[in-house]
């Protein structure tokens, strides 16, 4: 390992397991030298962080809902009790009703579309507003997309349009926070077999399809991903903001299924 991420802290928010895309970022930061605080909801999910956390060297770990205010305010008060200041954030986080990711997307109800695009999108927003006062030499704000976001795919429904919401504030976050030398990105992994792709509807054979049909026939993996963040992170991205960074292995180039899968 190169430790390009020597010296530098971030939080990581939204791991739930070791199969988790934010786990696979964390763990590729920590290999390069970075310094991880975690947040997750509750209790069932702290049991599952903290054995992650203390295989990288971390103890640093804070419950935090994002929908409150309060919540929001302690767990960054916490980072710059500890720490002082701020490298980067990784923002792994998005909810909607499973049960509104079936059928037609014109049944969305009010009240999971307003909580789908609270959480899967104005989150992210409300953790920059707090982390850019902790990045006074600059910083990385990473979040996860789909490219359900601008084509449509069975069964991610309201979640397409939260992700679409996403995009777009990446793009706002990184013209308002350029000038502060705070970069803001997005990646967009393919289908993974983590704990929120099985809530999609026909996960399964969603995977399969990408996997035959990508340009590489492969799908992504944590590994992958992670080292996109690393280099999003390091010095390295110094020049990149505003950018979605597909992962998928090449899927969303294609218009149609390879030849033999037609």
């Amino acid at each position: 390992m190169a430790d390009l991420m020597k010296g530098k802290r971030g939080l990581v928010m939204g791991v739930a397991n070791e199969r988790s895309i934010a786990w696979g970022i964390a763990s590729a930061l920590a290999a390069e030298g970075a310094s991880l605080a975690f947040s997750y909801q509750g209790e069932a999910f702290g049991k599952r962080v903290e054995p992650l956390a203390a295989s990288v060297g971390s103890d640093f770990l804070i419950d935090v809902d994002v929908t409150n205010e309060a919540s929001l305010d302690a767990l960054f008060a916490a980072i710059g009790q500890r720490w002082g200041s701020l490298d980067f954030v990784i923002h792994a986080i998005a909810f909607s009703d499973k049960t509104e990711l079936t059928g037609r997307f014109i049944n969305t109800t009010k009240g999971n579309f307003l909580n789908s695009l609270n959480i899967s999108c104005f989150s992210f927003i409300d953790v920059a507003r707090r982390a850019e006062s902790l990045m006074p030499n600059g910083g990385t704000l990473i979040t996860l997309t789909f490219q359900g976001s601008n084509r449509v795919v069975p069964n991610y429904n309201v979640m397409g349009v939260a992700k679409a919401a996403l995009e777009s504030a990446t793009r706002y976050l990184a013209n308002d926070l350029g000038p502060q030398k705070i970069r803001v990105n997005a990646i967009s992994p393919g289908p993974m077999k983590t704990l929120a792709g099985s809530a999609i509807g026909g996960a399964r054979a969603t995977y399969r399809h990408t996997e035959d049909n990508t340009p590489l026939r492969s799908n992504a993996t944590l590994e992958a991903i992670g080292g996109t963040a690393v280099w999003l992170c390091s010095d390295y991205g110094a020049c990149t903001t505003g950018e979605i960074i597909h992962v998928d292995g090449g899927y969303h180039v294609l218009g149609m299924p390879q030849a033999e899968n037609l």
